[in-house]
């Protein structure tokens, strides 16, 4: 947007210095300037360098904010600061840090109770301030003397606070930021240790105080919220009377407006809203001593389910997904509750009664009626071990063998006697001996001589 050809921009600019010192200064020349720019403005005795911090409207804006009127002790801008002025300058900031170790060793020497905190010296190089702090009244006079003798310049001692030292110093508070009297505070009001007390903040001087040694400044933001809270909370300074005791304040949570109350004896704490702490304040007051400090919950009216179902609620979708459950297949009304589910379009196959099969000790002959009754054993074809080694047939095949319900009940392996060799009948299940009755031959083996299985058919070694 651009600017109308009558308007006519203030005239006074804000200047910055080292340490964040600022000062306004008026722009007669009518020079084109930006933030940031290194002008030359007038001062007492000479000339110095600073910053141009703010122009334009917001200056008029700051300057009552400040309080500042616009006279003629208002000084002027001589120009852009050039090369040689910016060389000279940076040689007079250099000088700045030997001078203060030099100055420190001086006020050790005479004895002073002082902190010589920071130096700085104008562009001109034709006078130094000191900055320092103190608790009590310094008489430094004699240090001005041997300042001046020293380097030769104009002394200027200037006492600061602790908060302006902290500032000027700069660094990083405990809330991991920059600290704000270096980066935007400028006034500093008093803090005391009320308002700790009316944030409920534990007075603790290691965790209240910040790098200056004094009360934070940041005590003071919130302040004012809480005044406004504290109003609706009534101030309890003596023990609630009840019927199990005197009940002591113990904490408030003001902006949940709870109080926290307790009995002698008792480590557990009750919280109490601050209405019916108003409503025991008031029956005490009648000589009145209520039953409980907590009075029984309040049932919810039921919702009509016809108006939750036009309303609806917020967590219905919850509770649909939260009670969702595996539907379940329906029975048909002729299967048992035991019997697995067939599936659809399968035949039924009929169902057999499972032959139970009887035990061999206590098995007894059936009948004929009864035999021819039971469904025939399907019958096998003879292995060959009804043969011999020589191809003739030895035992009975298996047809002419009696059924196994028939048989007689063996009788366990450990009552069984062991048959005699020599004129015993050979069993039922035994294959019998080629040739008869002529007992088997035996192989008689021949014991290892000491030759390996492979070198059996090797002739004897004979030597030459």
């Amino acid at each position: 947007m651009e600017i109308p050809t009558s308007f006519e921009e203030f005239d006074i600019v804000e200047i910055r210095f080292k340490g964040g010192r600022k000062d306004f200064f008026r722009n007669i020349n009518r020079l084109d300037l930006t933030t940031g720019d290194a002008v030359v403005v007038d001062v007492p005795n000479g000339h110095h360098i600073g910053f141009v911090s703010l122009k334009g409207e917001l200056v008029r804006l700051q300057m009552l904010k400040k309080k500042v009127d616009n006279n003629e002790e208002i000084r002027t801008i001589y120009r852009i600061a050039t090369e040689r002025d910016m060389e000279k300058f940076n040689e007079a900031r250099d000088q700045e840090g030997t001078t203060m170790y030099r100055s420190r060793e001086i006020i050790q020497q005479l004895g002073l109770k002082m902190k010589l905190s920071d130096v700085e010296y104008q562009a001109d190089r034709s006078k130094a301030t000191f900055y320092y702090s103190a608790d009590d009244r310094v008489d430094f006079r004699d240090l001005i003397k041997k300042l001046a003798e020293e380097f030769r310049i104009r002394i200027e001692m200037r006492q600061i606070s602790l908060r302006h030292e902290a500032g000027r110093l700069g660094g990083i508070g405990s809330c991991g930021r920059e600290l704000c009297c270096s980066t935007w505070l400028t006034d500093f009001k008093s803090v005391s240790t009320t308002a700790a007390r009316y944030q409920n903040l534990s007075l603790n001087p290691s965790k209240l105080s910040g790098q200056c040694g004094r009360l934070k400044c940041c005590l003071n933001y919130e302040l004012e919220t809480y005044m406004d809270a504290l109003k609706d909370i009534p101030s309890v300074n003596r023990p609630l009377q009840t019927q199990q005791g005197d009940a002591i304040l113990q904490k408030t949570d003001i902006f949940k407006r709870m109080m926290w109350f307790g009995y002698k004896g008792d480590n557990n704490w009750y919280p109490v809203p601050v209405e019916r702490v108003q409503e025991i304040l008031e029956l005490n007051s009648k000589g009145i001593a209520v039953d409980t400090l907590l009075t029984e919950p309040e049932e919810e009216p039921v919702q009509n389910e016809f108006v939750a179902q036009v309303e609806g609620s917020l967590e219905r979708l919850d509770d649909k997904f939260k009670n969702k459950k595996k539907k379940k297949k329906k029975k048909k009304p002729g299967d048992a509750p035991g019997q697995p589910q067939r599936p659809e379009g399968l035949a039924e196959a009929p169902t057999q009664p499972r032959r139970e099969r009887p035990e061999r000790q206590q098995a007894q002959p059936q009948d004929g009626a009864e035999q021819q009754e039971q469904r025939p054993r399907r019958q096998r074809p003879p292995r060959n071990k009804n043969r011999n080694r020589e191809g003739q047939e030895g035992a009975a095949p298996r047809e002419n063998r009696e059924p196994r319900e028939q048989r007689e009940p063996r009788e366990p392996r450990e009552r069984r006697e062991r048959p005699e060799t020599s004129g015993s009948a050979p069993e039922a299940g035994a294959q019998p001996q080629a040739g008869g009755d002529q007992p088997s031959k035996k192989r008689s083996r021949k014991p290892f001589r000491g030759k390996k299985p492979d070198q059996g058919n090797k002739p004897p070694r004979t030597d030459a």
